[in-house]
């Protein structure tokens, strides 16, 4: 969440009121002015940004990696150790992302999509434009061992070279 810590830090010094939305992270964020919620697990996140765009939010910046499947059956007790086998069936999760708009239409929509390649990325750009309907998405890819992203606008055109990690904020100027 580096880049989330970041962007809180920047835009809560420019006095823009910001939610971030924290997944598990080695280090948690601390700025000053910022409100921090926390979630491990896909259905938490689902449910944090479902209350939290029942607010007005001017802009929504989500470059989470939400796990792309969960477990079908979720167990209520701990697992016997001595079982000799056990087979875990994997259901696709929702795009949250793709929520985001419907719950949220004025809501500014910033996406991120990671690809190996520059040409990838912005290929990729396309879900995120007609699914997600999306504002601006960040393209980034992989690049001797480094990270390299450009901001894409709806238009399709290219905007800027920007460094990129990943982190899910809501930003609240209101």
């Amino acid at each position: 969440g580096e880049l989330g810590h970041i962007l809180a830090q920047k835009l809560s010094a420019a006095k823009a009121r910001v939610t971030l939305l924290e997944g598990p992270v080695t280090h948690s964020g601390n700025a000053r002015g910022v409100k921090v919620l926390k979630f491990c697990f896909f259905d938490e996140l689902d449910a944090l940004l479902k209350q939290e765009l029942k607010k007005k939010y001017d802009c929504v910046i989500h470059a989470a990696a939400v796990s792309d499947f969960k477990p079908r059956k979720r167990f209520s007790k701990k697992i016997n150790s001595d079982a000799f086998k056990l087979t875990v069936d994997l259901v696709p999760t929702p795009k949250l992302i793709n929520r985001i708009k419907t719950m949220s239409p004025k809501t500014f929509l910033v996406g991120f999509k990671l690809e190996d390649s520059l040409a990838s990325a912005v290929e990729e750009t396309e879900k995120l434009f007609s699914q997600a309907h999306c504002d601006v998405v960040v393209a980034n890819f992989l690049k001797s061992n480094s990270y390299e992203a450009f901001v894409v606008d709806s238009e399709r055109t290219l905007l800027g070279k920007v460094k990129s990690l990943s982190v899910s904020a809501l930003i609240d100027s209101g």
